[in-house]
This record gives C-alpha cells, structure tokens and sequence, in this order.
C-alpha cells in the first residue's frame, strides 16, 4: 500500500493487559487492509505514552486491568481529548455491566472479547472500528479514505430468514407497534428516547446491535430509567403498551401477531446485513405483520442494516421515520434510509419520542399491506 493510504488507513492502538489478547486483537485488525495498528498497551500508562507520539482514530480498549483501569482512563480521554473508544469486554456478568456503564461515559460501541476459532469475530471487530472512526469524536472524521473491498463485505439479506410482505394480503386490524433500529452510538440515542415516552405508549421492539449476554444488562439499566417495562426479548413473550422489548444479543428477533396484539420470535441463523440481531429482520416482519399499523424508526449507526425494510414498512402503509445527521453518531444506516426515499420524517434525536406517542394516538386500524 502506498504511503498516501496508509497515512488515509484508520490508525487503532489495542490497550489490554493479556499478551495473548493483544496479539490476537492485532492479528484480527490487521485482517482489514484499511486499518492500521499504531501500538499495543499493556496498561493505562503505556497508552498514554504512546498516545504523546501519535494519537489513534480509534482506541480498542479492555476495561479490567491492573493500576488504572479502563474506565477510569476512558473517562481521563473524554475528558482530556475525546476519542472514540470501542471497549473489548469479557462475557460476565460484572463485565457487561461495566460495559455498559462504558457507554454511558462516552464508549461508542461494545464487543465481546473475540476468539480466532469465531469466523465472525474480524467482521464484527472490523466494522466496530469503522464504525467508530466515523463517530462524532473522530479526530480525521471527515478524511477520504479507501473504499473497503466488497470482498470484504459479505452480506445476507432478510431473504435469508424471511420472505418479502405480501402485497396482496390483507392485515387484520390491529393495535400499533413501534419498531426500533440502532447501531453505534444507538445505546445512548435509545435511552434518551425510551426515558421519554409515557405509560400508555404504543408497544416497542427493538434491535440494537450488541453481543450476546451484554443486552440483558443494557435492557436491565433502561428498565431502571424509563417509565416504561423494558427487558430482553425471549422466544413467544408478548408485549403491550408501556412496554418495551430489545433483542438479544446474537440472537435475530421477529415481531409476531397474537390475537390483535404482539409477540416476539428470537432465533439464531445467519448474519443477515452483517449483524445478528439485524434490523432488517425486525423491520420485514413488522412489515409483515403490522402494515400500516407499524412504525419503523431507524437510528444512529454504521451500515445500511434497517434501511431496506424501512421501505418495506413504509410500502405496507406504516410510518418510517430516519434519525438526522446532526444528533447522530454515524448517520450510516439512517442516512442510507434517506438516500433510498424510505423516510417519511427525517428527525432530530430529540422529536422522536414525540413522534412515537403522536402515531400511538392515531387509533387502532387494519388493512391491506
């Protein structure tokens, strides 16, 4: 590669105290030929010192380890010099708790500790550092850099797990569901607008994209907050007005018809647009199975997940909604909903809960998707 690309090349310094996970971190990053790692930390103090000769676009960062831990030199950077941060945590439950604390204080995104045996481990590390370098706190957000090789870029749709709505099936009437997507800087995105909505809400589910065994402690420190239920989604649970469903981690999540109200069906299978749980998923079948009684609100993050079956519920008669650029983290998958033509509301982080009650209040109808 040229010098030219590599001074355009994301520049990554990993920060984890195992030597083992340092390198295969690295032997991860180095997998994609867009990023680049600048150094490798053992501790809070050796990335500071590194961070005096050249600073990173993103910081790959562990959260337990000796002297300073990671959130304590997280918050140091936020407050010093913010950068964004993709926090690398292990699958417990102190761990994800941690984590997303984490997010709270500013991490733009969260992974599980990966593993080399995990064909899906580089995919999900990768595009969490890409996904980061175009964040609100990237130093070179605005520079041009290397398309990344479609070769790079595997990518099931939803017809993988689910066949496109029917236009000519008719939708029996039903109550008014919400269906919510996010991605990077969606943890916080969703809390402002979860802790905003009233009691008699319509019923919302929603997918953000996180690994498996951290939404449960997401879901539990939103329940905590808002007026509103919220918890994890299980196989067949219902869920009614005031309340609130988010998918599992690694785990697709579709919205199911029960009588005139709403269930939730959790089951594995491929990444369908790079992600499991995947937006597309839930958005086809509230399409499906709610027409013009659905919603669709597609929020910040990295990609193009949601913003195809945004289109397909805004065909079936519901009302999309796309979160704007300004009050974003990454205006990725919202944006490409726009440039598509799928949102009918292009709205600041700030109004969609209003938007939400105001499609709650249009009353109960039916007909044909």
């Amino acid at each position: 590669m040229k010098s030219t690309d590599e001074d355009r090349r994301i520049k990554v310094l990993i920060v984890d105290d195992s030597p083992s996970a340092r390198v295969m971190l690295r032997r991860i990053v180095e997998t994609d030929p867009l990023l680049r790692v600048i150094g490798m930390a053992q501790d809070a103090y050796s990335a500071a010192h590194m961070m005096r000769s050249e600073l990173p676009d993103v910081i790959l960062l562990d959260l337990e380890m000796p002297g300073i831990d990671g959130m304590t030199f997280m918050r140091r950077i936020m407050q010093q010099h913010p950068l964004p941060v993709v926090i690398c945590s292990s699958l417990t439950e102190e761990g994800s708790r941690r984590s997303v604390e984490a997010m709270e204080a500013g991490a733009v995104d969260v992974l599980l500790k990966p593993a080399m045996s995990d064909p899906e481990a580089a995919m999900r590390v990768c595009d969490a550092l890409h996904g980061a370098a175009q964040s609100r706190h990237a130093p070179r957000r605005g520079l041009q850099r290397p398309v990344r090789p479609l070769a790079a870029t595997p990518r099931l749709g939803p017809d993988e797990l689910l066949p496109p709505p029917n236009p000519a099936r008719v939708i029996p009437p039903g109550e008014r569901i919400i269906c919510i997507g996010a991605s990077t800087g969606g943890t916080e995105a969703l809390r402002e607008v979860l802790c905003a909505l009233p009691t008699d809400c319509p019923p919302v589910v929603v997918v953000q994209h996180m690994p498996r065994g951290f939404t449960a402690a997401f879901a539990r420190r939103l329940d905590g907050l808002a007026a509103i239920r919220i918890s994890e989604g299980r196989d067949g649970m219902a869920v009614g007005p005031g309340e609130a469903i988010i998918a599992p981690g690694d785990l697709h999540m579709l919205l199911t018809r029960r009588g005139n109200g709403y269930a939730v069906q959790v089951r594995g299978g491929p990444c369908i647009s790079r992600h499991r749980p995947s937006v597309d998923v839930l958005f086809r079948s509230g399409a499906t199975v709610a027409g013009q009684n659905a919603m669709g609100v597609l929020m910040t993050g990295m990609g193009v997940d949601g913003a195809q079956c945004l289109g397909e519920i805004r065909r079936a008669g519901g009302l999309t909604v796309a979160q704007d650029e300004a009050s974003c983290v990454v205006f990725g998958m919202p944006g490409e909903a726009v440039r598509q033509g799928h949102a009918m509301q292009v709205l600041p982080l700030s109004r969609i809960a209003a938007s939400i009650v105001g499609f709650g209040m249009r009353g109960t109808i039916g007909g044909a998707a």
